[in-house]
């Protein structure tokens, strides 16, 4: 299994027409452009593999009495199991080599090679031929007691509510999880996972989004911030994509996974043991904890992390500032507004060392937030902090249909030759369309936007994914340009001049005409993540009335 800390073991049909002013005389971003941007063939991501054994699932749980909420941990479980099992038996063939005169193989030798210990009773096999009429709720559970017994960083992880479950249904679940081939490498147990998250995470609604970023946006930020070594925070972690994502870009930059180290918060104990699942069915381990990240800094962030990623809940309401507002991870000061946007960026911000980047999702208002806000954000710029703005357009995110922003740090920046301006680029048009309601960057677009950057930065671009023919196109040179609808390096001086805005729909090549239309856009955004905010709400509101109905009938 691959460390990645020392201390801790575990781990579409496009828009009707481009815009008007994407297609002006320049013609750098010509219809042909757009029209390969919004691709419509199937993701290399979405295999064969991972889609049978999800329809096969989800039909069970479809016959079945449950919610996708009751049936996701379980299954994720068995899932982890599997893997679990499969590496372990690959070690087990090469142990009795490593047999001398009567010592015995013990668990000590199969962590020494980053393999979990599977006890004879928590064996996959085990489960799968059980005689009938065992209690195989019963017999799971055990499995996972057992596990954790003897793998010290799992405890407490892993689910143990298969007894909850219909023996049928358990029957169902493990056979189809043994059609999974013993010949697969483990990344792919990693990959059904992960594939599995997201799919419980669309079914799960709003609160999908609490522990679950989809992938093309993580890997975005990803491929931005270039995590090659040193430590990671993410203080949302939600199930641990940010660090997959890191680990495999790091791989597939030719570097060892060894060199960076991650760490994460998150306040649900449930999703914690999402997170740790999830880095172990990838080979992965991290140091994750539970705590209210406003509040509490488990680990000591200010000034120590080379990286910052992070997907925070947007637009969060009624954080207590007196608790708070002696905090140095709140360095610019407290906001005014009740809300806690610009307490998470100051939590990146603070995390950082003095060469650390962040990047990180953040609502589309924040950008134009006014007030105190405004004059956070003034500081940051001031600080030369915000290096990368990037506009990602509607239906990329499970929860919600809103379109967001990507913002990203640099705290070396103020050392280099740009920093003096801030690179705002233009994605909204930049998708795959999934299906009605879902979009997504196919690899050869996450390519091209973090390409953009690359040149920005002085550095060489990538071709690997296949942008090759639209980096030429749109920068015939090789070198940073702006481009009409697309990217602006715009400089501080006119980052004042727009009130401190950071929306780069200010800056990108928007033609004269369509300035009224830009302010009633960002009007209608703002208005519908203040009706987002207010659905939230009215869950959380019909949760606790349900709730308190619940205790009243009880104590009748």
């Amino acid at each position: 299994m691959r460390m990645c800390t020392v201390a801790r073991f575990g781990y579409g049909h496009p828009d009707p027409a481009p815009p008007a002013h994407l297609v002006g005389p320049s013609l750098l971003l010509s219809p042909a452009i757009i029209s390969s941007l919004e691709l419509t063939a199937m993701p290399a991501n979405h295999t064969d593999l991972e889609k049978r054994l999800w329809d096969a699932a989800d039909e069970l749980r479809a016959n079945s009495k449950l919610k996708s909420s009751e049936y996701a941990i379980p299954v994720l479980g068995l899932i982890f199991l599997r893997y679990a099992d499969h590496k372990f038996a690959l070690a087990e063939k090469k142990m009795p080599q490593q047999a001398s005169g009567r010592r015995k193989i013990g668990k000590t030798d199969y962590q020494a090679q980053g393999v979990l210990y599977i006890p004879d009773n928590a064996r996959f096999g085990r489960l799968l031929n059980l005689p009938e009429g065992t209690d195989i709720g019963k017999a799971i559970n055990e499995a996972m007691k057992a596990i954790e017994a003897e793998n010290e960083d799992l405890k407490d992880v892993l689910p143990k509510t298969y007894n909850s479950l219909e023996k049928n249904l358990l029957v169902s679940l493990l056979k189809n999880f043994a059609a999974i081939p013993m010949t697969i490498e483990g990344d792919a147990f990693g990959k059904i996972y992960e594939y599995f998250l997201g799919k419980f995470a669309m079914a799960e609604g709003q609160k999908g989004g609490e522990f679950f970023t989809p992938t093309s946006i993580v890997k975005l930020i990803v491929e931005i911030i270039e995590p090659f070594h040193g430590k990671i925070l993410d203080p949302a972690c939600g199930s641990g994509g940010m660090f997959v994502q890191s680990a495999a870009f790091v791989e597939h930059h030719k570097k060892t996974v060894n060199d960076i180290s991650v760490y994460g918060q998150e306040k649900v104990a449930e999703t914690i043991r999402l997170c740790k699942m999830n880095l172990a069915v990838h080979g992965l381990s991290g140091d994750i904890r539970q705590a209210v990240t406003y509040y509490e800094d488990v680990h000591r962030s200010v000034g120590k992390f080379d990286f910052v990623m992070a997907n925070p809940p947007f637009n969060v309401d009624k954080v207590d500032k007196e608790r708070i507002k002696d905090d140095p991870r709140y360095p610019f000061g407290l906001p005014k507004a009740d809300n806690a946007n610009y307490l998470w960026m100051q939590v990146f911000y603070s995390a950082l060392n003095q060469t650390g980047r962040s990047g990180f999702v953040m609502a589309n208002s924040a950008g134009d937030a006014r007030g105190s806000e405004l004059e956070v954000r003034r500081k940051l710029l001031e600080a030369r902090a915000v290096d990368v703005m990037i506009s990602i357009g509607p239906n990329f995110f499970y929860t919600v249909a809103l379109p967001c922003t990507l913002w990203f740090l640099d705290r070396a920046k103020s050392k280099t030759k740009r920093k003096d301006t801030i690179l705002f680029i233009d994605a909204r048009h930049i998708f795959y369309q999934i299906d009605r309601a879902h979009r997504e960057f196919t690899p050869e677009q996450l390519e091209f936007i973090a390409n953009i950057v690359r040149l920005y930065r002085g550095d060489d671009s990538e071709s690997g994914a296949g942008s090759a023919a639209l980096m030429k196109q749109n920068f015939p040179k090789g070198k940073y340009v702006d481009v009409a609808g697309l990217c602006k390096a715009a400089t501080l001086a006119e980052v004042e001049a727009q009130g401190w805005s950071l929306n780069p729909g200010r800056y990108i090549g928007v033609a004269e005409r369509a300035t009224d239309d830009f302010e009633f856009t960002v009007r209608l955004e703002e208005l519908g993540e203040e009706l987002e905010t207010l659905n939230r709400k009215a869950r959380e509101l019909e949760e606790q009335i349900a709730e308190n109905i619940s205790v009243v009938l009880l104590n009748r």
